[in-house]
């Protein structure tokens, strides 16, 4: 039994209530839940929560972390398809209350996880409890923003949204903030060659108080600040991952609690003073109808699947790259230019914190703009330009392995956010898009059945990036191996060029590790790890456009009588 404090019955504005008060809550849940899109942050962290300075045999690969983040995705949509017709029974503040609960409590279950090493745990509170909760709190605004401002409906949608792609911006200093608060270093032992090692299975071990124990061996890649170059006992640290779980989950509950109370909705007939609806089939450009289409009944138009493929491929060809953004910055730019890519993340994770600046930005400049120029025009834009902007990637990669220069880093830097404003944009348009197309009646709900095209690319993105990269990691790993002198790598690493396989699964070698004793003018591969992928977003997008092209008015048989 729901309490009827939260029911849409009790949120109907009065007469004379100032529209303008009610975006600051949609704002707010929208600044909570956007914080996923600093997910890369903890990517780091989790991948040497047993090796703390290094990653140890135990620990999890990107492609296990980076699925955490596929996982809160993919509920996203799930819940938001479900959570859409719900919404318009119940209104936004119980669904907000209802993510509030979900979100906040999958930290502390995803906290729960990281303490006991338990990646499914992980994936059940922040993945599975946190991804429906982003659902709920992501679809609770848009309609109720749309119905308030029906003379700027892309204005109103980039307000919804806009918060969403914001998130980062305020979660990603302080999520760095609280993993060095919490963070504690683990038992160092001492330079390699003052330490006795032995390699079993491709595991590193040294003897401790005449116990084995197993060990890390941390070269300069891997250390900052105080730490030391050498040995460090594995499971003796902690990379605060957990506690920063604890309190964020705290945070975010009491702020969208409390922003769910400030929902309101207007009355039925309520429309802006002095504004009147425009006349259908006035603008072909915009396409906007004055009629309406039932949820159910979109789904059996064309124009629902061809805009799912359009938002599909839009969102794919950018959630792979947030998911693994801090990461990526650092492998392509941090050999060539490590005093501006630090080792210690700095410049990555502002990095990190732009995307969310320009991602926040795009939502609310392209939204807006597509009030102008009109939904479909700005998915064009969107597409042509994402094209050339993806293809420009590789090129400032291989340039700045080739020959290092500051201005790769710049292109790189500027292509990704431009990138990173349409991905926005993309989000923020689409719910105009479908109250043009479908009506104003249903939008949220259609909305909610839209986003289970974020599900999807929520699992295509992250698993592209990571397979192909995982990919040309394993190539330039063997490629790398070839070159170096054998006796070398039995020096380096206690085992033999044939265990090599062995090795790589337990993370003992690595790309950076090799160079290290790779032959002189050897070129370091890491810079193009992911040339392959950025090919494959760019084609995905050569589809979106001609889903886009394809886009037209709804046949009047699907309007509501």
């Amino acid at each position: 039994m729901i309490p009827k404090i939260l029911l849409k019955e009790s949120i109907i504005a009065p007469p004379g209530y100032n529209r303008w008060l009610v975006p600051p809550a949609s704002i707010a849940i929208h600044l909570c839940i956007g914080s996923v899109y600093a997910w890369s942050i903890f990517n780091p962290a989790l991948m040497r929560e047993l090796g703390v300075v290094a990653p140890a045999a135990g620990d999890w690969g990107l492609s296990q972390v980076a699925w955490i983040f596929s996982w809160a995705i993919v509920f996203l949509g799930l819940a938001a398809a479900i959570g859409g017709k719900w919404l318009e029974r119940v209104g936004p503040r119980c669904v907000g209350v209802t993510a509030a609960c979900l979100w906040g409590g999958g930290f502390i279950v995803g906290s729960i996880g990281i303490s006991t090493h338990q990646l499914w745990l992980i994936k059940l509170g922040y993945g599975v409890l946190g991804g429906c909760g982003l659902g709920l709190g992501y679809v609770s605004p848009v309609s109720t923003l749309i119905r308030w401002f029906p003379d700027h409906r892309g204005l109103a949608t980039g307000m919804a949204i806009m918060g969403f792609g914001g998130g980062a911006m305020i979660a990603a200093p302080i999520k760095r903030s609280l993993l060095k608060f919490f963070s504690e270093s683990p038992e160092y032992l001492g330079a390699v060659d003052a330490v006795k090692l032995v390699t079993e299975g491709g595991v590193r071990f040294a003897e401790v108080a005449g116990k084995k124990v197993e060990v890390i061996v941390a070269g300069a890649a891997d250390v900052s600040g105080d730490l030391l170059e050498g040995v460090y006992v594995v499971g003796t640290g902690d990379t605060g991952t957990a506690s920063t779980f604890i309190t964020l989950g705290a945070v975010y509950f009491v702020v969208m609690f409390i922003a769910s109370f400030s929902y309101r909705v207007p009355a039925e007939d309520w429309k802006p003073d002095g504004w009147t609806p425009p006349e259908e089939g006035k603008s072909s450009k915009k396409m906007i109808t004055q009629h309406n289409v039932g949820i159910d009944e979109a789904l059996k138009t064309r124009q629902f699947y061809l805009l799912w493929i359009v938002l599909c491929f839009n969102v794919t060809a950018g959630i792979g790259v947030i998911g693994v953004a801090k990461t990526m910055i650092t492998e392509i730019f941090g050999t060539a230019l490590p005093s501006i890519v630090d080792a210690d993340g700095a410049f990555a994770a502002t990095y990190v914190l732009m995307i969310s600046v320009f991602n926040m930005g795009g939502r609310f400049f392209w939204a807006s703009m597509s009030d102008y120029i009109g939904r479909k025009n700005t998915y064009h834009c969107f597409f042509v330009l994402g094209i050339l902007l993806y293809l420009s990637i590789p090129f400032a990669a291989s340039a700045v392995s080739a020959s290092p220069a500051t201005i790769w880093l710049v292109i790189f830097y500027g292509a990704t956010m431009l990138i990173f404003t349409m991905y926005g944009g993309g989000f923020a348009t689409i719910p105009a898009y479908l109250a043009d197309i479908f009506g104003t009646k249903f939008v949220g709900g259609i909305h909610g059945r839209l986003l289970t095209a974020w599900s999807t690319a929520g699992v295509l993105g992250p698993l592209v990036i990571t397979s192909l990269r995982q990919s040309s990691v394993d190539k330039a790993i063997n490629d790398l191996a070839a070159k170096v002198d054998p006796e070398k790598f039995q020096q380096a690493f206690g085992a033999s060029v044939d265990k090599l396989d062995q090795l790589m699964a337990a993370k003992s070698v690595t790309v950076s590790k090799l160079m290290e004793i790779a032959p002189q003018g050897t070129l370091d591969p890491t810079s193009s790890l992911y040339n392959t992928t950025m090919y494959v977003m760019a084609g995905l997008l050569v589809i979106g456009f001609f889903a886009n092209l394809a886009v037209r008015p709804v046949d009047e048989k699907h309007y509501m009588k």
